[in-house]
C-alpha cells in the first residue's frame, strides 16, 4: 500500500535543542496546498490487468469440490468439501503490488473450514494496486455467482474474511453504507478483518505523518509536498536516525520511536520490537509519494495539519516539540477527494462502523504498517454509531504485519461463527483505555504459539499473581 507540488516559504535553519541537528523552520508557517482539482479522472482507470488462473490442488484426506477460473475480469478459486454445511465463507486476500498480474490463492485458515464443513472462495480482484473498491465488487460478485459457476445450491449462509488490504474488505463489506451504495451488494452474515486497514483512509495520513517526521529529524527537509527527494535522501535519513539499521535507533531515531508510538496506538507491549524490524523498510519505501495514493484517488488525500507530533511520549508540550512542530512542512488535505460516488463505492470505501452482524478482529501489536491505531478508531466508529456491541477485538503479541499463528486464527474465526450461530458472543480486548493497553501483560489472553520464530526474542506474559 502507497499513501503527492507547491513550495513552502522556509526562512533560516535552527539549532533545536536536543535534536542535534539543523531543521528548516518556517518563519509564519504555510500549509502546503497539494494540487487539487475538482476530477474524476484517475491514473488506476487507465491501468490494464490480466487474470491469472492458478490450479487448486485437494488437501491430502479432505476430499473436495474445486473450481478456478476468470469470472469478470477476475481469477478465483472455490472450494466445496465432501461434507458442504451449505455455508460459504468469502476471503479476501491483502495487497498484491503493482504489477498487471491478477493472482488468487487459498485462505490461510483452509484445512480448518473444510474440517469444519464450509466452502470457501476467493477472488483475485479485477485490479492490483490499493484497490478497496475492486476488492469489495469483486469478492461479492463471486460471492454472487457461486451457484452459477458451481452448480450447487445458493449458500445458506455468507460470511467473510481476509487479511491486510482484504481486512479493510472484510470490514467495508458489513458496512451500511457498502450495502446501500456497491454494485454488487452481498448480506454477510459475519466478519473477521485480520491486520486489516479498518480505519481506511487513517493509513495514509500515518505514512505521511511518518515519513515526512522522519525527514524532518534528519534535518533533511522536506520543503515542498510531495517530497521528491525523499528517496534519494534515504540513505541519509536511515544514517541520521539510526546507529545499527533496523535495530539500534540513534537518539534522533528514539524521536521518531516516540513519535510513531504515539501515531500508531500509543504505549503498549510489543511496539518497540515492531519498531526495530524490517518493516521500517516499508514505511520508509512509501516516503516521497503524492496523496492520490497511488493513482487510486484522483486527487490528493492526506495531510497533517492537526497533527501534533510527541518527540519524548509526555502529553504536555515540550519546547522542543514546539519548535519541530512549528517548523515541520504543513500539507493541506482534501478529504473530497474520496467523497460518495454515484457510480458505486467510494474509490476507498469507509469503516464508519454502522454494522449489525457479528464482526471479530485481530491485530498484532507490534504491526507498524498497518498499526494498532486502527482497531483504536473502529471501536470509536462502532461506539459512536451504538454498533459497539457487534464488534470483538483481540490483541495478539506478535512484531510484524499479519504475524498470526494458525491457531489465532481458527479462534477468531470460530468465535465470529459461534457467536453468529449459537447467540454466543465471544470475550475481547479493550483497546481504547491507555491504562489497560499499556499493561505489561496485554495481549497474553489471545496471543497462541508464543514459540513461533518472530516471537522467539518477545517478552514472556508476566505470571498471574
Amino acid at each position: 500500500m502507497n499513501p503527492s507540488k507547491l513550495a513552502a516559504a522556509c526562512a533560516g535553519a535552527l539549532l533545536i535543542g536536543t535534536l542535534g541537528v539543523s531543521i528548516q523552520a518556517h518563519a509564519r508557517q504555510t500549509p502546503i496546498n497539494p494540487p487539487y482539482a475538482s476530477s474524476d479522472t484517475r491514473e488506476q482507470d487507465s491501468r490494464t490487468f490480466v487474470p491469472v488462473v492458478s490450479s487448486l490442488d485437494a488437501l491430502p484426506g479432505l476430499p473436495s469440490q474445486r473450481w478456478v477460473g476468470e469470472y469478470q475480469g477476475s481469477s478465483y478459486q472455490i472450494e466445496v468439501p465432501e461434507n458442504w454445511n451449505g455455508m460459504l465463507v468469502m476471503y479476501a486476500h491483502g495487497y498484491r503490488g503493482e504489477g498487471a498480474e491478477l493472482t488468487v490463492g487459498p485462505p490461510s485458515i483452509r484445512t480448518w473450514l473444510l474440517q469444519q464443513g464450509y466452502a470457501w472462495a476467493a477472488s483475485s480482484y479485477s485490479a492490483n494496486y490499493y484497490d478497496v473498491r475492486a476488492g469489495i465488487e469483486d469478492t461479492n460478485a463471486l460471492a454472487l455467482a457461486f451457484s452459477e459457476l458451481t452448480g450447487l445450491p445458493e449458500p445458506t449462509k455468507r460470511y467473510i474474511t481476509g487479511h491486510s488490504m482484504g481486512g479493510h474488505i472484510a470490514a467495508a463489506a458489513v458496512e451500511s453504507e457498502t450495502l446501500a451504495t456497491a454494485n454488487n451488494p452481498v448480506r454477510y452474515e459475519g466478519s473477521v478483518p485480520m491486520c486489516g486497514v479498518t480505519g481506511d483512509v487513517y493509513e495514509f495520513e500515518y505514512l505521511l505523518n511518518y515519513t515526512l517526521a522522519a525527514q524532518h529529524l534528519a534535518g533533511l527537509g522536506p520543503t515542498t509536498f510531495p517530497a521528491t527527494d525523499f528517496q534519494q535522501k534515504l540513505p541519509q535519513i536511515i544514517a541520521a536516525l539510526w546507529e545499527q539499521y533496523p535495530v539500534r535507533p540513534s537518539p534522533l531515531g528514539l524521536k521518531l520511536e516516540a513519535i510513531t508510538r504515539d501515531l500508531s496506538g500509543g504505549e503498549r507491549p510489543i511496539f518497540a520490537e515492531g519498531f526495530r524490524t524490517g518493516l521500517q523498510s516499508v514505511l520508509l519505501g512509501t516516503g516521497g509519494r503524492d496523496g492520490t495514493v497511488n493513482g487510486i484517488l484522483a486527487d490528493s488525500l492526506a495531510g497533517n495539519l492537526s497533527t501534533r507530533y510527541q518527540l519524548d511520549g509526555e502529553r504536555r508540550t515540550s519546547p522542543e516539540e514546539r519548535t519541530f512542530n512549528n517548523s515541520i512542512i504543513r500539507v493541506v488535505g482534501h478529504p473530497s477527494a474520496n467523497n460518495l460516488r454515484p457510480d458505486g463505492l467510494r474509490w476507498i470505501p469507509k469503516v464508519n462502523g454502522n454494522f449489525n452482524v457479528p464482526v471479530v478482529s485481530i491485530h498484532t501489536l507490534g504491526d507498524l504498517y498497518v498499526p494498532f491505531k486502527h482497531m483504536q478508531i473502529h471501536r470509536q466508529r462502532a461506539e459512536a454509531n451504538g454498533n459497539g456491541d457487534w464488534l470483538v477485538q483481540r490483541a495478539i503479541r506478535a512484531p510484524s504485519h499479519c504475524d498470526f499463528s494458525y491457531q489465532e486464527q481458527v479462534e477468531a474465526m470460530a468465535a465470529m461463527l459461534r457467536w453468529e450461530q449459537q447467540g454466543v458472543k465471544p470475550e475481547g480486548d479493550e483497546v481504547l483505555d491507555p491504562q489497560v493497553v499499556a499493561d505489561p501483560a496485554y495481549g497474553c489472553r489471545f496471543t497462541r504459539d508464543a514459540g513461533l520464530p518472530t516471537r522467539a526474542s518477545l517478552p514472556d506474559c508476566p505470571e498471574a499473581p
